[in-house]
């Protein structure tokens, strides 16, 4: 079935709103290298749900992606789930095995290009859109919280992992890191934006030279996304905090009990030269974007706003909040 000029692969769509099921179709129809971009009426578009856009690339990663799609498709804030499949080696047999009981549509990106996670696609029917990889799975709830979050200002972007840039003094370059105490980058694992920076993104011709370079390096499409949120609003993104405590992240290196090629396949797994390649591409972006717009953030937001104070019970110091006063 085709959207405008792309191709869709069929498959069932959960949704929490009264959508279209989209068809399947395991025969691939080639589209344009560069998608033509798209002006969006915001008065058409939802406010009160997201559409979740998953990057899909590694097929080790496909047994992961029914239970990763469903996990989102659960949350009442998600008004439908894409996986943009970026791989343009895979089979259409392959992605016609990907999409039986998938919790999300398929969308095969023309290219590879990691720009393509930032498209504002025609199947966008929301303001909100939430970025995502494909080995990272939050609880409906978090989703949900975050997405409150987002709401409450929809001009930041919003997610749960951060990082930050710094400029080294010795070296007289800019460099990628994390703090404790400040960020000023949220990573593409979990980032929600407003879909007016996906077209400023895309189809601004002053961010045309960083695009090229997200495709030299082929990295730092987030770094980008900061920048271009960033420059509109002119302060920090907000990092939340998810329920629990954590979000379940397959693709860490750190992982024990998860198969090698399933944690080990994307870019970030290189730790080596990881940040300097991350740190390469913030001063390439600042070289040719003349300016840095990136902004720190302190702290982050939680939905618990229980007693913080200490209290002694059983010669134990203890929340608060835990005492039994029966």
């Amino acid at each position: 079935m085709k959207i405008g000029s792309y191709q869709i692969l069929l498959l069932t769509v959960v949704t929490s709103i009264h959508l279209p099921l989209f068809v399947i179709s395991s025969r691939l129809i080639p589209d344009p290298p560069d998608p033509p971009c798209n002006s969006f009426d915001p008065t058409t578009l939802r406010s009160d749900q997201m559409t979740v856009i998953i990057n899909g690339y590694s097929e080790h990663r496909i047994p992961l992606l029914h239970s990763i799609t469903a996990a989102y498709a659960a949350s009442p804030s998600v008004a439908a789930v894409v996986l943009l499949w970026c791989n343009p080696s895979t089979s259409p047999q392959t992605l016609s095995y990907l999409t039986q009981n998938l919790s999300a549509a398929v969308l095969r990106a023309p290219s590879s290009s990691l720009n393509h996670r930032f498209h504002p696609w025609e199947i966008i029917k929301t303001r909100g859109v939430l970025i995502c990889d494909d080995d990272v799975e939050p609880d409906p709830s978090s989703v949900s919280f975050a997405f409150a979050v987002w709401r409450s200002d929809p001009d930041q972007a919003v997610g749960f992992f951060a990082r930050s840039h710094a400029y080294d003094v010795a070296s007289k370059t800019w460099i990628y890191t994390m703090e404790r105490g400040k960020y000023s980058i949220i990573l593409t694992k979990f980032m929600i934006v407003n879909i007016k920076h996906l077209e400023r993104y895309s189809c601004d011709e002053q961010y045309a030279g960083a695009r090229k370079i997200v495709d030299e390096m082929n990295n730092c499409e987030d770094i980008l996304m900061n920048f271009v949120v960033a420059e509109e609003n002119r302060k920090g993104p907000v990092l939340v905090g998810a329920k629990g405590g954590g979000v379940r992240d397959y693709g860490d290196a750190r992982n024990n009990g998860v198969s090698e090629g399933v944690k080990e396949v994307g870019l970030s797994s290189r730790r080596g030269e990881h940040r300097k390649r991350r740190g390469n591409c913030i001063s390439e972006f600042h070289r040719v974007l003349g300016k840095m717009p990136l902004k720190y953030s302190y702290g982050k937001l939680v939905d618990d706003v229980g007693e913080q104070g200490l209290c002694e019970m059983g010669g134990k110091l203890v929340l608060c909040d835990n005492q039994d006063f029966r």
